[in-house]
């Protein structure tokens, strides 16, 4: 019996991956979420169910008037995911977890990924 849809599918990919990709406290979770619009992701403590740092791609408006200029979806989730990591390494956040969210790792996802590895995080 086939999976019924596209979100079907990628929930199962995400149920996957998450069986081996665990945030604790000493390196935390990198959870992406990605809509057809904006790309969210935030750093999760598993252990405790915890969120300790998130940002998004509507955050940018809020944050930073240079997100103006940038209309290709890759470079505003690249700008999230330096957002996110200058949010982290405030809080002394230096070592996470990627957890793709069972998406592809291309387009906005490594963008973020990328963005967020330039402003200090590891991974």
């Amino acid at each position: 019996m086939a999976i019924a849809n596209k979100s079907d599918r990628r929930q199962r990919r995400h149920q996957r991956i998450r069986r081996k990709v665990f945030g604790t406290p000493e390196r935390l979770r990198l959870s992406v979420f990605r809509s057809n619009q904006h790309i969210y992701a935030q750093l999760i403590d598993d252990t405790t169910g915890r969120t300790l740092v998130a940002a998004s791609s509507r955050d940018l408006s809020k944050e930073t008037s240079e997100s103006k200029g940038v209309t290709s979806k890759v470079a505003v989730a690249q700008r999230t995911g330096k957002l996110l990591a200058e949010k982290a390494v405030s809080l002394n956040i230096s070592s996470v977890v990627f957890d793709r969210g069972g998406y592809p790792f291309h387009g906005r996802v490594k963008g973020l990924a990328d963005g967020s590895r330039e402003a200090g995080l590891v991974f």
